[in-house]
């Protein structure tokens, strides 16, 4: 039986400090949000780490009457090691609250405890108040031994009392993480006091801590995706701001020369960019998608004031039967903006635009197609830039895509592609 014993006490003792190196790579070099979060669990698993260690030796020595005076040095770091257990949940639940760490009662009642199991811990070693070494090397409690750990006792339940007091300041997973660290390693503390356990009690202490660290890295990678999710929409959000000024004043170009040729038609012409601009306002307001039909009135209003200046040369067909759906806003109209002035451009002949929509079993498409001379995808100007921005606005808004490829018969083809 005590070879068995022995067998499950040498197996854990090399066990933990490898777990326990893991934690410390595992806290140094994954992911987190918090930088405060990160120094507490390689500091957590660095003691955890040399009290593994201390356990180990102790085994390897213990029953050597060669190395007593070592024993009770391994025995004092044993006891002061351990006891910084106890604060760590503390300090994390006092950081996690927002409570000032300085300032608050618990941190200095704690502070005082500790003192006082430091001031016995002292005092074992060099009297025999509370344990003594025999003369083979082992180690036997005295009477007043159990009175060593009560600081250490009253600390853990005052942690667990905070963290019931301050259970609506921590999210659910923060909590139920300290309640499966705090409740066994209390229940550990207190056997402790009557039956030997040490190498059981820091080897339990471990993996509590390990099993913590998941839960509490798991909610620090969720609050991490969502922090990222948030500066993806500002991002979106500055996209859109970036093409404002590009929009703009494309159009006011085109009242500017209309006034020249009719201004009578002008008005007219004035009226539809304000329904334009005011479209466009909205759409930059939006930080999120909107309906496609919002879209389309926009591009309508766009093309009017547009078919205004080259009435003669540009001509647009609409075939959409299918608008139930939604899109980033400045989707649809950039991209046919993109084909008039890119056909415009490149040729004194008509251009002709198509906009066409249709469903499919897993998308909504947007097809824009132009009879221009085209283009190839990989120029550099700034029509292709503010395509590169619906892109990246589709893929992080709504997952779709924008492909453009050569049209059958010359020009060019864009297709939106918006999964269900």
């Amino acid at each position: 039986m005590n070879d068995y014993i022995d067998v499950i006490y040498y197996s854990l003792g090399g066990a933990m400090p490898a777990i326990m190196m893991l934690g410390i790579i595992l806290s140094a070099f994954l992911p987190s949000k918090n930088k405060w979060y990160k120094r507490y669990f390689i500091a957590l698993f660095s003691v955890l780490f040399l009290c593994s260690v201390l356990c180990f030796l102790s085994l390897i020595f213990y029953g050597n009457p060669k190395m007593i005076k070592v024993q009770k040095v391994l025995y004092f770091f044993e006891g002061f090691f351990p006891s910084l257990l106890v604060i760590f949940p503390t300090l994390f639940l006092l950081y996690s609250c927002g409570e000032n760490i300085k300032k608050s009662v618990i941190a200095k009642v704690v502070s005082v405890l500790w003192a006082v199991f430091f001031t016995a811990n002292v005092t074992a070693t060099f009297t025999d108040a509370f344990y003594y070494i025999s003369a083979d090397n082992r180690f036997i409690r005295s009477s007043l031994f159990a009175l060593t750990i009560v600081p250490l006792l009253i600390i853990m339940i005052m942690n667990i009392a905070a963290l019931i007091k301050w259970r609506k300041k921590l999210t659910k997973r923060y909590f139920i993480a300290l309640l499966i660290y705090l409740i066994p390693m209390t229940a550990a503390l207190f056997v402790h006091m009557f039956v030997e356990a040490d190498l059981f009690v820091v080897s339990g202490m471990a993996l509590l801590a390990l099993l913590t660290y998941v839960l509490i890295l798991t909610d620090n990678m969720e609050q991490f995706t969502r922090q990222q999710l948030e500066i993806a929409n500002q991002r979106a959000g500055v996209m859109v701001l970036q093409m404002r000024p590009h929009f703009i004043c494309n159009s006011m170009m085109g009242i500017y020369y209309l006034c020249d040729q009719d201004p009578q038609k002008a008005k007219q012409v004035i009226l539809d960019f304000t329904t334009y601009l005011r479209k466009n306002f909205t759409a930059l307001a939006s930080e999120n998608t909107i309906p496609f039909t919002e879209e389309l009135e926009h591009t309508r209003a766009y093309l009017a004031v547009e078919q205004a200046q080259f009435e003669d040369t540009l001509f647009v067909d609409f075939d959409t039967p299918h608008t139930s759906f939604c899109i980033p806003p400045l989707t649809l109209q950039p991209i046919v903006e993109n084909a008039v002035k890119h056909g415009m451009s490149s040729t004194s002949e008509p251009i002709h635009i198509s906009v066409l929509t249709r469903q499919t079993e897993t998308a909504s498409e947007i097809i824009v197609e132009d009879d221009g001379l085209g283009f190839a995808p990989a120029d550099d100007n700034e029509p292709h830039i503010g395509l590169n921005n619906i892109r990246q606005r589709l893929d992080l808004m709504c997952g779709g895509t924008l492909t453009l490829s050569p049209r059958e018969g010359g020009g060019t083809s864009a297709k939106v592609t918006i999964p269900k």
